[in-house]
């Protein structure tokens, strides 16, 4: 019997050495709700090696990280970062896209105290892992997930050392209303959920190396975000670091986008991996 092949989906990067990509899921803070993660193990990797990882996050409304697509969607930093010998871990929290309305509108007023509480379940997970390094935990996202970064960050010292928040939501008063309001109602209807959710007002917590970095034309997270952050880890002492990229918006275009990846990669070169030394 002769078989015509008409099509073939190979594998295009069979003749390179990968890292392994895997996925599975894990229950929220709740105790009852599946929370899918992926999980990217450094290229020749060594079962018997403690390894630094990095968390990377988003975990806003709308959005998804993790999906049944090839490599479970895992993005091309989180290949090269695994080149490093870094382990990446990326967890879809309770508040994130594509599960339905009880999933997404449940962190409504509260914005980042679900979230947190079910990315902690993650960082549970990890610690089980035998080939990862509790020493050597980093997180690291952009906008809402430079949000999480930096309140992971100010609420957990103890687990993240190193963070990078890329065009971070430091205080939602600041931020644009269509999007703040539909999530946190107003600041005179909701003054708790917005002093909880303000980073500005846990500065003094900072504790690790953070990072931030912001385009200096970001009509998304204007930059009084960041200088306002900047003003109050003055007055309490602490230091993080701050980067801006002249001309740019809310995500970096062109050659910075290379250079964005460089520093980004550099912070945690720099600052994570030497932890153990």
């Amino acid at each position: 019997r002769e078989t015509l092949r008409l099509l073939e989906a190979a594998d295009p990067w069979r003749e390179f050495t990968m890292p392994r990509v895997e996925s599975g899921s894990i229950l929220a803070a709740d105790g009852k709700t599946p929370l899918y993660y992926r999980l990217v193990k450094p290229v020749h990797f060594d079962p018997n090696k403690q390894y630094p990882t990095i968390v990377y996050v988003y975990g806003g409304p709308h959005a998804t990280n993790v999906k049944e697509s090839w490599n479970y969607q895992a993005r091309p930093w989180e290949y090269y970062m695994a080149n490093r010998d870094y382990v990446l871990f990326i967890l879809d929290n309770r508040g994130s896209g594509d599960r339905g309305f009880e999933f997404e509108s449940c962190t409504h007023r509260h914005l980042g105290r679900i979230e947190m509480a079910d990315q902690m379940q993650g960082v549970k997970y990890l610690s089980s892992l035998p080939f990862v390094d509790t020493i050597r935990i980093g997180v690291h996202g952009w906008s809402f997930g430079g949000f999480m970064t930096t309140n992971l960050m100010l609420s957990h010292p103890e687990v993240f050392k190193v963070g990078v928040a890329g065009g971070p939501v430091l205080d939602w008063k600041y931020y644009e209303a269509m999007y703040g309001e539909r999530y946190m109602e107003t600041p005179q209807t909701n003054p708790e959920g917005y002093a909880e959710a303000s980073m500005v007002g846990h500065a003094a917590k900072l504790k690790g190396r953070l990072q931030i970095i912001v385009g200096y034309n970001d009509p998304t997270c204007v930059l009084q975000h960041s200088l306002a952050f900047l003003r109050a880890c003055e007055d309490a002492g602490t230091q993080p670091d701050y980067f801006v990229y002249p001309g740019q918006g809310h995500n970096m275009m062109g050659r910075d986008m290379i250079h964005l990846h460089e520093r980004i990669t550099r912070y945690f070169e720099d600052h994570l991996k030497p932890l153990r030394k």
